[in-house]
C-alpha cells in the first residue's frame, strides 16, 4: 500500500498558495495525501478599503473555506503582511511547521518577485532547508532524520534565470475546485487585486457571471500546458497529454533533498 504524502506549501498571504498549487494539492487530496497550506502573513494590507484584524480576520476565514474545497489544511500566520522579514526567529518558526507536519515535500516560491514578501518567503524557506535536520536548531521540535524534497512553484520572472520545471502535473481534472477555490477568496479576487489592476470595473456583480470570470485565473495554467506539451509527453504518454488543458509545474530547488526522477514521480500526483 502507498505511503501518504506529507506536503508543505509555503505562501507569503492566504490566497498564494491556492493560485501556485490549488491543481495539484486537490490531485493530492484524492489519493490520501496531507496538504499543509501556510501564509506567514495574515494578509491584513491587502485591502483598498479594509486594513488590520478586520481584514486578517476576514481573510482567515476566506482561507478556511478554500482549504475545505481543496482538501487541505490552512495556517494563517499573524505577521503583517507588507513587512514580512527573514528573521531568525521566522526561520525557527518555518522549521518547527516543517518538523511538525513531517514534510516529504516542501514547496516555497523563488527567491526573486515582484513583492518583497514572497521574497522573504522564498529566503526564509530557502534558509530552513538544511536546518530542518540539525537537532541543536529549534530543539522544542524533534529533527527530521531525512530532509524533505523541496520545489520552487512557477513564476513568470527570468532574471537571474527562468524558472525550469522539472515535474508537470496534468490539472484538467481538478481545474473545477481550484477556481473554486479561489472563489472563496473574494476580498482578493473580486476587489482587492481587480483594484490594483484598474479592472475593478470589469467585475461581475452576480455570483454566476462572477464564477465565470475567474476562468481568467487559470489561464496561466492553460499556457503551461501549453508551453511544457513535451514534458507532459513524457510524463503521461501523448494520448494522454494531447488532452491537458492545463498544468502546474515544479522546479527542484537543490538546497532540499535531491530526489531521483522515480521519486519525484512518485510524490507528484498523476
Amino acid at each position: 500500500m502507498r505511503e501518504a504524502v506529507r506536503v508543505v506549501v509555503f505562501g507569503a498571504h492566504p490566497d498564494d498558495d491556492d493560485i501556485k498549487v490549488g491543481g495539484t494539492a486537490a490531485l493530492w487530496a484524492e489519493r490520501g495525501d496531507a496538504v499543509l497550506f501556510v501564509s506567514l502573513t495574515s494578509g491584513d494590507a491587502g485591502h483598498q478599503t479594509m486594513a488590520g484584524g478586520e481584514l486578517a480576520r476576514r481573510r482567515r476565514t476566506e482561507a478556511e473555506a478554500a482549504a475545505a474545497a481543496l482538501g487541505v489544511r490552512y495556517q494563517v500566520c499573524d505577521h503583517r503582511d507588507g513587512a514580512l522579514q527573514p528573521t531568525l526567529a521566522l526561520r525557527d518558526e518555518v522549521i518547527g511547521i516543517i518538523r511538525q507536519a513531517r514534510a516529504d515535500l516542501v514547496l516555497l516560491p523563488r527567491p526573486w518577485d515582484y513583492h518583497p514578501d514572497h521574497r522573504a518567503v522564498a529566503q526564509v524557506v530557502q534558509d530552513a532547508a538544511y536546518m530542518v535536520t540539525v537537532p541543536n536548531v529549534a530543539p522544542l521540535v524533534p529533527h527530521l532524520e531525512q530532509n524533505p524534497v523541496f520545489a520552487y512553484v512557477s513564476d513568470r520572472f527570468t532574471r537571474p534565470g527562468p524558472f525550469q520545471p522539472d515535474v508537470v502535473v496534468d490539472t484538467t481534472p481538478s481545474v473545477e475546485r481550484k477556481l473554486d477555490a479561489l472563489n472563496c477568496h473574494v476580498s482578493q479576487v473580486f476587489e482587492w487585486l481587480p483594484y490594483n489592476n484598474g479592472t475593478l470595473d470589469q467585475v461581475p456583480a452576480d455570483a454566476a457571471g462572477r464564477r465565470r470570470w475567474l476562468q481568467h485565473w487559470v489561464e496561466g495554467d492553460a499556457a503551461q500546458a501549453h508551453r511544457c506539451r513535451a514534458q507532459l509527453d513524457r510524463r503521461y504518454g501523448p494520448i494522454r497529454a494531447a488532452a491537458v488543458r492545463y498544468a502546474e509545474a515544479f522546479e527542484c530547488c537543490e538546497l532540499g533533498r535531491r530526489a531521483s526522477p522515480e521519486e519525484l514521480d512518485d510524490l507528484f500526483p498523476r
